[in-house]
Formats: C-alpha cells, structure tokens, sequence
C-alpha cells in the first residue's frame, strides 16, 4: 500500500520547522535579501534545533533521520523564505560526497564537524563550465603524499563561510569527465583566495561567489574514497540527494507565494467583492494548488526511493524539473494576483519570484533534468 500520510514524529518536526520559519526567518527575509546578509545567527538557531543536516548518520554525531524528514523541513524552510533555504542547505550538498563515497576517517572528521555547526560549501562549477563538466579545467597534480590543486570555480553558495569545500579536480584530463576526482580542502588552506560577493538577482542572503585555487597543497588522504578518478560518479550520487532537496524547497517558496497572493485576493476588492470570488482568480489560485501539490508528491516519491535503498536518479530528475518550473510560474502567477503591488518589493511576491529562477539553473538546470529524464527512460523502455 502506497501510504502519503506523515507520522506523528514527522508532523512534530514539521511544526517546529514551520514555527521557526515564522519567528525567525520571515521577519527578517525581506532585510536579509534588500542588504544580501548572510543569516548566519538564524542557521546556527537552525542548527541547535536539530533542523540542518538531519540525515547525517547518528554514528557521526548526526539525527541519522529519514530524506522524507528532509525533506518537510526544507519545505517548511523555503516556505519562510527562498534564500534562507538555499543558505542553510549548501552545507548538506558539500558533504553528500563524503557520505557516498568518503572513507570512514574522512566521514568521523568532516561530517563531525558538521554535525558541531561548522559549514560547507560545493566547489564543482567554473567560469567556463557548468553543465559541460568536459569543460572544467581545475586540475589536482600529485606531488608525493600531496596533491596540488589549481583552478578557480564560481557561483558557490555559502563560499565565504564554509569551514571546508568539496572541489571536482581532474587527475587525468586524457579520461574526460571518468578523470575527475573529488577532494576536501580546508578553507584557510595557503592559495584558497575568495572572490567578492556577487549581487543576485534573487536569494540574495546565500553568499555567493568565487573561490580560486592556487598552487592549493592538500593531503592526499583528503581525495575522497582514497581513489582518483571516481569523482564525477560521486558527484552524480550525491545529486541524487540534493535534487530532491532542491525541489522541496521550491515546493516551499511556491506554497508561501500562494497563501500570500491567497491572503490578498480574500481583502481586495473589486465590483464590490473579493477579487477571490472572481472566477479569473479563484482558478488561478487553485491552479497553483495543484501544482504545489503534484510537485510535493514528486518530491516525496524520490525521498522514499532513497530512503528505500533505491537508485533514485530518475525520481529526482522528475521532482527537481517539475517543481523548479512550477515554482517559477507560480510566483509568477502569485505577482499576477496581486497586480500592481504585486510588482513593488513592498510586498513578498515579488521576493519569492526573484528568488524562484535559480531552481530551474543551479544543481543542473531543467534542460540537463530532461536530458536525464529522457535518458533514465531509454535505459528502462
């Protein structure tokens, strides 16, 4: 039997995850976006809550709970505001890697520390390199017991505050993409230069930027799983996880922007009524209902296949394509109902739209989803 309801266990830590939403990160969203301020008080408060990087095993010091949690509470998150999510997540992401592919020692050091509040940051993406990972051009060289690591990446969220970084390298560009090897590098490491902050168009808070990598020496026990050249697979399992994420959290910006543009359409008033009693609104908003709906139970199909020991690629590519573009046209239809105020930053709409088109770029945009999508079904049909 195929079961939607959540535990009682389940509905207690999506309470507290929504009641911190509502005390901490809603009356803050709008000035942490407006000043691009990196909220790091309300994460460590995230964190003492045992709301961040829950499905880290308890053996490491984490909850060790299920990706189903994880996935109501980054609902719940993005639900108080779009950027908080993203900023409070990029930690999870980094350490994905380590979980799936690090040694036991590099699990007990590096998840450890995350589990004590310091954070992370994911270091795949380039200047010239996105999606096309053939095109990266960081390199790690091996010099005796070290590896030299030189390259520079960009748009890494949480960059200016992570502890440590998971850096994709190529230690054999002859390979292509099969000569890519994950590393961990501490960020006070002698050649880790940042670079400044860049101004988004949305999710302003997340703190993201470049990190360049010169002559960087790391330990050769910092290359993940103690083998070279398995880093683009890792790197893939880890998406398997994070996608998910990703499209819960747009769950949650999509369902704030609904009950605000609902909030609205009950107190305006046109021809002497609500403008929710107008049937041009009404089928707008329950539009957005469903498909708020749809993406969540996509969302959920992907956490339960992962917490069922599946492989789970195909299942995330469906819930992070479909809940990324029904995030965007939801805000957007939000900005609609609201009309002209929806159009002034006086009023969160116009926040949550700004903040809903990174879904459809970052963690492999909506075209590589469908790109998966289209090659998971090849290999099954």
């Amino acid at each position: 039997m195929v079961d939607f309801q959540l535990t009682e266990e389940q509905k207690m830590i999506r309470d507290m995850a929504r009641e911190f939403s509502e005390e901490v990160v809603l009356p803050h969203a709008e000035e942490w976006d407006r000043e691009g301020t990196y909220p790091r008080d309300a994460i460590t408060k995230a964190h003492e809550l045992g709301l961040l990087n829950v499905t880290i095993p308890e053996k490491y010091g984490g909850a060790g709970m299920s990706t189903v949690d994880e996935m109501v509470i980054c609902e719940e998150l993005s639900r108080g505001d779009p950027g908080f999510g993203t900023a409070s997540y990029h930690t999870m992401l980094a350490s994905f890697p380590i979980l799936t592919g690090g040694t036991e020692e590099q699990k007990k050091e590096y998840l450890g520390r995350v589990t004590e509040g310091k954070l992370a940051a994911y270091c795949v993406t380039e200047p010239d390199a996105g999606s096309d990972v053939q095109a990266l051009k960081t390199e790690a060289i091996r010099e005796g017991e070290e590896y030299v690591i030189n390259g520079s990446k960009a748009w890494i969220s949480g960059a200016g505050y992570a502890d440590w970084f998971f850096v994709l390298a190529y230690t054999d560009k002859s390979a292509g993409y099969g000569g890519l090897s994950g590393f961990i590098v501490e960020a006070d490491t002698p050649g880790v230069e940042l670079g400044k902050k860049e101004v988004n168009m949305g999710q302003r808070c997340s703190d993201t930027r470049g990190v360049n990598f010169t002559d960087v020496r790391v330990p050769a026990s910092n290359l993940i799983g103690g083998v070279e050249n398995g880093g683009w697979m890792n790197a893939m399992k880890a998406f398997d996880h994070s996608r998910p994420a990703v499209a819960a959290a747009a769950v949650g910006n999509a369902r704030g922007a609904m009950e605000e543009a609902w909030a609205y359409a009950k107190e305006r008033k046109t021809f002497g009524k609500p403008i929710i009693m107008h049937q041009s609104i009404s089928f707008i908003l329950a539009d957005m209902a469903t498909k708020i709906e749809a993406a969540r139970l996509l969302t959920l199909s992907a956490a339960s296949a992962l917490d069922s020991g599946e492989r789970a690629t195909l299942k995330a590519a469906h819930a992070k394509r479909f809940a990324a573009d029904m995030c965007m046209e939801v805000t957007t239809d939000a900005v609609q109902v609201l009309g002209g105020y929806g159009y002034s930053e006086e009023y969160p709409v116009a926040r949550r739209m700004r903040g809903s088109k990174i879904y459809q770029i970052f963690e492999g945009t909506s075209q590589i989803q469908r790109m998966i999508i289209s090659r998971e079904l090849e290999r099954e049909l």
